[in-house]
């Protein structure tokens, strides 16, 4: 029978609820437990797909085409478990089911509440989410006290009390803010949280306690008196330069041994060798590059999670640390590409709509003429097909009709018919809802040989999509015939995955590569990435030459 721990926040949000999950999850799991996470977010949308990146970050999207909140991907590269839809629900999710059951009529005619009918819905889906395994850790999003969280307490304040003794844990994750002009860490604020946990009828059984530096013993004895919570439980997170030493710092306060001691698990020791040893490479970089972002997003870097992550892991992979500049490209349409000349490579990400797009295909021309390691993803390789097309390929007036829907030489267009992750055919058109459609999802495609993306992948490429738009591929033969690769294509509908620049000939450049699909979603600290792997090398690469060439 699975076992569960309820992961919840107070005080303020944005504390690192999912982080701190991730890495007691990465601990129980290096006990030899097999062990998942769920994420309970309480606002009404379905997902987060038509959420403003500006406002809830970024989207993960897991295999089987789930669009969720950016704590999977934490989840992802802590545990090796994968994240799937039953991972991730929302309040929309669950009242669109129950309402959906009443509306068939199998409540029998009951009046439709939220005690017991939404609480038994979300258990039913933290049951569906867990099933299989040892321990599933359930984060609840929100803090403790917003209207809006209180039936997922509720549930799990009921789902404890029915499955018994040692089937369920709480860990709480509270605010202990220093007050600078006191010079003193305030424990009240933490106090208040549990307190009004208590109210709902939940003792945690653990605090988190958040602060810039260790809080003292006196401190966490204080908290623990008011808190009626063991003082061992009392445990101290305080700010590190990589989230990869949360799993020690929790070890060795023994928060793993007393969450165990509360399931009745008899687990081995933990063995967290392996993040020691990623967090030694973090540490000790051997070489050191500079990769401009350039992006639309760039006031909230958490827009950009997964891809921040991935350039870190290609470092540790290549005993390097790798520098993030984020440029907003705006800017770059306003003072033109001279700032990007001191960077070793230069990354464009996915992003939606018309607004910096053209700085965007400034940066894609800028990499593609000065010889400097460019990497698109999503709307980075079509901003990238863009600019090839209008300045080598002959189409002076090539677009997106997505920035464009008149446009003349529409070389990236709405796609109409697809076939998803599960072979499903999926269609959609201008009118078509916005939340769920696009393609979505894990989808598996050839490479063609003797290319860069052949050295990264091998014969065959498996990676997430998320987008609406594609490739034309009424342009593309002339594209490629200007000198363009087309690396690969779907099986299906032959759209373009993969294009770069060759390596030899006319139009011969180093690394010069867009992906349409969302590498980075795959990337962990234990493996990183291939694709990113093979960037930050050529960034290494073009470092190396710029200092040569200067040298002679």
């Amino acid at each position: 029978m699975t076992k569960f721990v309820f992961v919840t926040g107070g005080v303020v949000s944005s504390l690192g609820k999912g982080i701190a999950a991730a890495s007691l999850a990465a601990i129980l799991e290096s006990r030899g437990l097999k062990v998942t996470l769920l994420k309970l977010d309480p606002y009404i949308n379905v997902d987060p797909g038509t959420m403003s990146p500006m406002q809830h970050g970024e989207v993960f999207v897991t295999d089987d085409g789930a669009e969720t909140d950016l704590d999977l991907g934490h989840y992802e590269r802590f545990i090796t478990a994968k994240m799937r839809k039953v991972n991730n629900f929302t309040t929309g999710q669950i009242y669109e089911s129950v309402i959906r059951k009443e509306r068939r009529g199998e409540y029998l005619g009951k009046t439709v509440q939220v005690i017991p009918h939404i609480t038994n819905e979300i258990q039913e889906y933290i049951h569906r989410g867990a099933e299989g395994f040892d321990v599933a850790l359930v984060e609840i999003g929100g803090t403790v006290g917003d209207i809006e969280s209180l039936p997922f307490l509720e549930a799990a304040r009921q789902l404890s009390l029915r499955m018994g003794r040692n089937s369920s844990a709480f860990v709480h994750l509270t605010l202990v803010p220093y007050i600078a002009s006191a010079g003193e860490l305030k424990t009240k604020p933490t106090q208040h949280s549990v307190q009004k946990l208590r109210e709902i009828g939940i003792s945690p059984d653990a605090l988190l306690c958040r602060a810039d530096r260790r809080i003292p013993d006196d401190e966490r004895a204080k908290i623990s008196l008011f808190s009626n919570v063991p003082e061992d439980a009392v445990i101290s997170v305080w700010d590190v330069d990589t989230i990869y030493k949360i799993p020690q710092m929790l070890n060795d306060q023994g928060l793993d041994a007393i969450v165990c001691e509360k399931l009745g698990l008899s687990a081995k020791p933990a063995d967290l060798s392996v993040w020691n040893r990623l967090v030694h490479a973090l540490e000790n970089p051997k070489n050191e590059v500079t990769i401009g972002m350039v992006g639309k997003y760039v006031d909230l870097t958490e827009s950009y999670k997964s891809l921040t992550e991935a350039l870190r892991h290609a470092g540790i992979h290549t005993e390097s640390r790798v520098n993030i500049e984020y440029i907003d490209s705006e800017e770059i349409e306003a003072k033109g590409t001279a700032n990007l000349k001191k960077y070793d490579a230069i990354l464009v990400p996915g992003g939606f709509g018309k607004r910096g797009v053209e700085g965007k295909i400034a940066a894609a021309r800028f990499a593609r003429e000065s010889q400097v390691p460019y990497l698109g993803i999503c709307l980075g390789m079509q901003v990238a097909l863009i600019e090839f097309a209008r300045h080598k390929a002959g189409l002076a007036k090539a677009n997106s009709t997505e920035f464009d829907p008149d446009t003349e030489q529409p070389v990236v267009a709405l796609i109409t018919e697809w076939q998803n992750h599960d072979g499903k055919v999926e269609r959609r058109d201008v009118n078509s809802d916005l939340g769920g459609t696009m393609r979505l999802g894990a989808q598996t495609c050839a490479v063609k040989p003797g290319t860069i993306s052949s050295e990264v992948y091998g014969a065959v490429v498996t990676e997430r999509h998320r987008h609406r738009y594609e490739a034309n591929n009424h342009y593309l033969d002339r594209i490629e015939e200007a000198g363009l690769v087309v690396a690969a294509r779907t099986p299906t509908e032959d759209l373009c995955e993969i294009m770069e620049m060759p390596r030899a000939g006319e139009n011969a450049h180093p690394w010069y590569v867009g992906v349409q699909y969302h590498p980075e979603f795959k990337s962990t600290p234990r493996d990183g990435h291939p694709l990113f792997i093979s960037f930050i090398k050529a960034a290494l690469a073009h470092k190396q030459s710029a200092s040569q060439r200067k040298a002679a």
